[in-house]
């Protein structure tokens, strides 16, 4: 199975968010992260999804995707370049000498520490799907209490122009 990361840009209007969702489960595709934001366009919503599935099942949906008249834009980020980011709250358990380690671990990965008790820290962490797992893989040693994840948001990279 491969993975496939979608931006679908639609019309912010009740009902859209529902009839796109159904198209993938209509289908048994299962989605495993949902983003929807504003764009920079008034009353334009952008929808990022992520799943695994048959190339063949997806090129339906995405021909299904177009005949909703609330979608705008569909674009299927598999075989172009583009830049694709999650966010995540990890609560871990921080007493006495592990946080040291912890705050190394942190460091390492570029993370914010967002808050801080006697016994827990909540650590902020951003980055694509697999340093998210690496942190996480890292961090269950001490003791995850807590863990909040962001679904993907996902852009095309810009083209690059060749200078004379």
């Amino acid at each position: 199975m491969q993975q496939h990361a979608l931006s679908v840009l639609v019309e912010n209007e009740p009902g859209v968010l529902s009839r796109v969702v159904g198209l993938f489960s209509g289908r048994g595709f299962n989605i495993h992260s949902l983003n929807v934001a504003p764009s920079h366009e008034e009353g334009v919503s952008h929808i990022t999804i992520t799943t695994e599935g048959d190339s063949l099942i997806l090129e339906q949906i995405i021909k299904q995707l177009h005949k909703i008249v609330s979608v705008l834009k569909v674009v299927d980020y598999e075989d172009i370049p583009a830049v694709s980011r999650e966010m995540m709250f990890v609560k871990v358990q921080a007493e006495g000498p592990v946080r040291g380690e912890i705050l190394r671990t942190v460091e390492i990965f570029r993370c914010k520490v967002v808050d801080v008790s006697h016994n827990e820290m909540i650590i902020e962490a951003t980055g694509n799907h697999d340093k998210l797992e690496a942190i996480i893989s890292l961090l269950q040693r001490f003791g995850i209490r807590e863990l909040a994840r962001t679904g993907a948001v996902a852009m095309r990279r810009s083209k690059k122009t060749d200078q004379a």
